[in-house]
């Protein structure tokens, strides 16, 4: 009996051996992570993500939630320390390209906006004092996007790619740190994005196909006409396009750019107007497009269908020179833009080459049938004739491929045709009794006797 419980003594032992052998072990293999969150998932008050989100950076933060990224970077945090380039506010509220920014925030380019905030953290700790050195060179980190950074550090400047870190070790917390640099990165991705999508290629319109045609001899639908080639200007001219009344303007036509697949015309004619307004000195101009006048809407039915304009647009200074007169009848700053539109896309380039190889130019303009002429002049392109001249004054203020905008210094008429109307002089006439029929024959008979005498009483 004794045996017996010595041996199960011996068991039991045993058994609590192997026990806290297989536990210490298991332990030991389990991740080590040294974040402060909680099991609920929620992130600790001494996060860096709370940390960023209440720092200065707080363009950054602010992007960071538009892009719907806080639950990713939770996760990321979560796995492992991190490190944060994070771009000072002047870099992305002034340094930052406008229309760049306008395509980050725009919601179909929401994967572009993640990949860019992405690009500046890196999934692993690197404070100041890992900093490669001069002699080895440029070190190679991937970031949470799949990308790749490379930290250098050459006369005394540590650097992450281009950008100069200029608050090293900023915010430093139990789960990562952030780096304080002096502009944003770009990954070569959303560059080539952004570029495709201005590109000329990516936004040219497409003609629609029209409803169709009935033969009114036969009754019958007319054979389908041979399909138009992408980017093929549209069938209507543009002033069937002009035109007062619903279905005489073709529909809007499809293109990769816009609403709905349709060429966003509104949106670019938008972006021109914003366009003056931040060059300056036309602010005229834009006033008459938007508040006087509906021309910008109606520009931009044009460019949404598929048409091309040029702008021919006179700075403040010009336009102060108009008269109370000149503007106050009914239609008149309609018809004064309309002369300064051009049915055709021109730059500098194209109608300074025209103007030097044909001399004269006339162009059609929005305002039919009136033209305005173009010709070379002191080495640029000067409109009109006479006084009501204007010299191509800012050129390619704005050039997309659809709306060419250039600056000019005087305001353009259409040369009227001078009506010269024939004076009438009144001029006395000494009126001679009329001479009754039978006594200019009886004159005539006595002629031809040779009778003078009674002739000359019939004088």
């Amino acid at each position: 009996m004794d045996r017996r419980i010595y041996g199960g003594s011996a068991v039991i032992h045993l058994f609590l051996f192997f026990f806290f052998l297989i536990s210490s072990t298991a332990s030991s293999a389990l991740p080590k992570n040294t974040n402060l969150s909680s099991g609920s998932g929620q992130i600790n008050s001494n996060s860096v993500l709370v940390a960023l989100l209440d720092s200065r950076y707080t363009e950054l933060a602010e992007l960071v939630e538009k892009a719907l990224l806080l639950q990713t970077l939770e996760d990321a945090v979560g796995l492992h320390n991190i490190t944060i380039f994070a771009p000072r506010n002047e870099a992305l509220e002034r340094d930052l390209d406008p229309e760049f920014k306008r395509f980050l925030l725009q919601p179909g380019n929401l994967k572009s906006l993640q990949t860019l905030l992405m690009f500046h953290i890196i999934p692993n700790r690197v404070g100041s004092d890992q900093w490669p050195s001069e002699e080895s060179g440029r070190v190679k980190h991937h970031t949470l996007g799949n990308d790749q950074v490379h930290l250098s550090n050459g006369n005394g400047k540590k650097m992450v790619d281009l950008a100069e870190i200029i608050r090293p070790d900023d915010l430093t917390r139990p789960d990562g740190l952030i780096h304080g640099i002096e502009r944003l990165l770009i990954p070569r991705s959303v560059q080539e994005d952004f570029n495709r999508r201005r590109s000329l290629q990516s936004i040219s319109a497409v003609l629609p196909e029209g409803a169709p045609e009935v033969d009114p001899r036969t009754n019958r639908l007319k054979k389908p006409t041979a399909p138009v080639p992408a980017g093929s200007p549209p069938a209507l001219p543009i002033q069937s396009a002009m035109a007062p009344g619903p279905s005489l303007a073709p529909a809007p036509a499809p293109g990769p750019g816009g609403k709905h697949h349709h060429f966003d015309g509104e949106a670019q004619v938008k972006d021109f107007i914003h366009t003056l307004l931040h060059y300056g000195g036309y602010n005229e101009m834009a006033d008459i497009l938007v508040n006087l006048t509906s021309l910008a809407t109606e520009m931009g039915r044009l460019v949404s269908e598929g048409y091309v304009l040029t702008v021919l647009a006179p700075n403040d200074e010009a336009m102060a020179k108009l008269t109370t007169d000149q503007l106050s009848e009914p239609g008149a700053p309609e018809q004064i833009v309309y002369y300064h539109i051009i049915p055709e896309y021109q730059t500098e380039e194209s109608m300074y080459n025209s103007v030097r190889r044909f001399g004269k130019v006339k162009f059609d303009t929005l305002r039919f049938p009136h033209k305005v002429a173009a010709k070379e002049a002191d080495g640029s392109v000067k409109f009109g004739d006479g006084e009501r001249s204007a010299y191509l004054f800012d050129p390619d203020i704005y050039t997309d491929g659809r709306i060419s905008v250039q600056g000019i210094d005087g305001v353009l008429f259409p040369q009227e045709e001078e009506i010269v109307e024939s004076v009438k002089i009144p001029v006395k006439k000494v009126v001679q009794p009329r001479r009754g029929r039978l006594l200019e024959v009886a004159c005539s008979m006595l002629g031809a006797f040779g009778k003078d005498t009674y002739l000359s009483k019939c004088r």
